[in-house]
């Protein structure tokens, strides 16, 4: 008896040990891998508090490696001691910004409202275009993703110029729109498809209509991954370079145009790009941060039936 107790005991104790090996392997990829996530955004920040000796002898570690300058911050009106001064950079900076903030919330919005329209229509009708059916059409949409942006280079410039719609906000919504709509229609076909269809036949019986079923019922119900969706969206619009650089010059140009000119003839100027592309990330994060939530439940929405 006492060799059967000794024995319990000591499987017991082994699997405590395999369990606490396992916790500790797993967290320990999970810190690593969070690590090299993070480690390029860490080397943004700190760099735009460099100058250009700790930038060449690549000094990483603030107050041990180097000491914090705001010199990045400073050539852009954005240090304490020039924020409340005039700067024709830091009026640049904030009209770029601008931009960036208008075009990118519009296009994704946009994407969000058409490609759930899109979505719905294909996930509850049955359509037929030629030999297509609406697996084929969704396909379609999706294998737009696939045609390298520069393909579309010539004839989107020559379009733009006979409508006037170059170095135009509305000419880059329309462009982002059309660039993120694809993706929009693909998650949203797969949310409606994970909402029973018995729900809105309940509420065609109880006198609704299609459009109202549609906006009372099965909307609410997609929010989450149209909040998914429009997150993916702006990600993609506000990081977007090569139409940005395309089809503007001065008036609605975005802020990955600023940042990619700080390079030139006399070389980069390392803390200037890096304040501003730190500017740049900023609000993602805060956006990932307070709608990480919705992220999630959006994005899994349908996994699990």
């Amino acid at each position: 008896m006492a060799d059967l107790e000794l024995t319990t005991d000591d499987f017991d104790r082994q699997r405590r040990i395999r369990w606490i090996v396992s916790r500790i392997v797993i967290y320990g990829l999970l810190i690593t891998w969070a690590a090299i996530c993070i480690f390029p955004i860490f080397w943004t920040v700190t760099t735009s508090f460099k100058i250009a000796p700790d930038v060449m002898k690549g000094n990483l570690i603030p107050y041990l490696d180097f000491m914090p300058k705001d010199r990045g911050w400073e050539s852009l009106g954005l240090s304490p001691d020039t924020i409340f001064r005039t700067s024709t950079v830091r009026e640049e900076f904030m009209k770029r910004f601008m931009n960036s903030v208008v075009i990118s919330m519009s296009a994704s919005f946009l994407a969000v409202v058409l490609g759930a329209l899109a979505a719905y229509g294909l996930s509850r009708f049955s359509y037929r275009f030629g030999f297509m059916r609406n697996s084929d059409i969704s396909f379609f949409f999706l294998s737009q993703l696939i045609l390298p942006p520069v393909v579309l280079a010539l004839p989107v410039l020559v379009l733009y110029k006979e409508m006037a719609l170059l170095d135009s906000r509305i000419g880059m919504i329309a462009i982002y729109t059309l660039m993120v709509l694809p993706i929009v229609i693909w998650i949203m076909r797969d949310q409606f498809m994970a909402i029973p269809v018995e729900l809105e036949e309940a509420a065609l019986v109880d006198g609704l209509s299609v459009w109202g079923a549609f906006l009372r019922i099965i909307v609410p119900l997609a929010l989450p991954g149209m909040v998914a969706a429009f997150i993916l969206s702006l990600v993609l619009t506000w990081n977007e370079y090569f139409f940005a650089a395309l089809l503007t010059s001065t008036d609605a140009k975005t802020l990955p145009v600023m940042i990619a000119s700080q390079t030139g003839s006399q070389g980069i100027n390392w803390w200037s790009m890096a304040a501003l592309s730190t500017a740049g990330i900023a609000p993602l994060v805060l956006v990932g941060i307070f709608l990480e939530r919705h992220i999630i439940k959006g994005m899994t929405a349908g996994a699990v039936k």
